[in-house]
């Protein structure tokens, strides 16, 4: 019987939480390895045995270690060990799946990325001053103009690529649900579609969907509480 692979991540992450959450809806057994980000463990010496990139996520299936969430993703699958409902594997179905996973890495990752790094998590852990005035609004105007392209060019369904959650609803929920600890909710008003669908991405994953999002869930309540 072969090994369960291991599993580092850390839910600061948000291609951590979306691997975790696939993995963990397709029922995939694997040991968790916590790598804490706040604590730099993903710097030292021996988590670069696991990972040359010192990123998260990575997995070590028996004698082999890989990084990046989406090849991560394609490798489990093409083991059959990934859920095909979440990354199908008719030709045409996995393909659109693909198109948005490569599509959101500059079209969601980067603007929210930016925005998330430079509104909270520098100026929490005293890397850089909060931004002014205006380069805030240049970061969210950024964000907003990404946010339209996925409500006019991505949900013409319920879902991203169609009726039933795949993985590609998963990355780019979690990467806008990032935002969150920059007290950055998406508006119903002015992005409809995208507000349904976020709701629909977390109502079709959970539990493990609020497993995975709590810290940011958490962080954002705090911060709004000390603004009170």
């Amino acid at each position: 019987m072969s090994k369960a692979i291991k599993y580092y991540y850390d839910f600061l992450s948000q291609p951590s939480r979306a691997l975790w959450i696939g993995m963990k809806l397709g029922k995939i057994p694997f040991d968790d390895c916590p790598v804490a980000l706040r604590k730099r463990e993903h710097l030292t010496d021996e988590y670069k045995k696991i990972n040359r990139f010192q990123k998260v996520p990575a997995i070590v299936d028996g004698n082999f270690q890989l990084s990046e969430s989406v090849a991560i993703v394609r490798y489990l699958s093409d083991k059959g060990q990934f859920s095909e409902k979440l990354y199908p594997k008719s030709l045409e179905a996995r393909a659109r799946v693909d198109e948005f996973l490569e599509w959101q890495h500059l079209g969601i990752r980067v603007p929210c990325g930016l925005f998330f790094r430079s509104v909270w998590l520098y100026p929490v852990n005293g890397i850089a001053p909060m931004p002014k005035t205006e380069k805030i609004q240049k970061l969210v105007k950024d964000v907003e103009t990404n946010l339209e392209f996925v409500e006019r060019l991505w949900l013409e369904k319920d879902f991203l690529i169609g009726d039933q959650l795949t993985v590609a609803d998963i990355f780019g929920a979690s990467e806008i649900n990032q935002m969150k600890l920059c007290q950055y909710n998406v508006s119903e008003k002015q992005f409809p579609k995208v507000a349904k669908w976020l709701a629909r991405v977390r109502e079709s994953s959970n539990p493990y969907f609020d497993e995975a999002h709590n810290f940011v869930y958490e962080k954002s309540k705090q911060a709004v509480s000390a603004k009170v």
